[in-house]
């Protein structure tokens, strides 16, 4: 009993952290996200609102993010179609 006591709020913290993390990489690796974000930067580019510097910097981090999500769609759709057909 006096482990639940202990336990629970600890529990609660990991759950918590656990979701956190989980929308955070919703928001980091979501497809559609990085799309309108790489159109934005060009668009602030094309308007001079930044440096050709800063917009090499900010694409190559929106072109790696994107390159991770669809390795992830990719696995999770093949983990699907694994499960389906086994």
């Amino acid at each position: 009993m006096l482990h639940k006591l202990v336990s629970a709020p600890l529990n609660l913290v990991i759950k918590v952290g656990e979701k956190i993390k989980e929308e955070a990489d919703k928001e980091l690796y979501d497809l559609p996200t990085i799309q309108q974000k790489l159109i934005q930067l060009q668009m602030m580019f094309e308007l001079g609102e930044i440096s050709e510097e800063a917009f090499q910097i900010k694409e190559d981090e929106l072109l790696m993010r994107y390159e991770i999500a669809k390795t992830k769609e990719m696995e999770q759709w093949e983990d699907l179609t694994k499960k389906k057909g086994g």
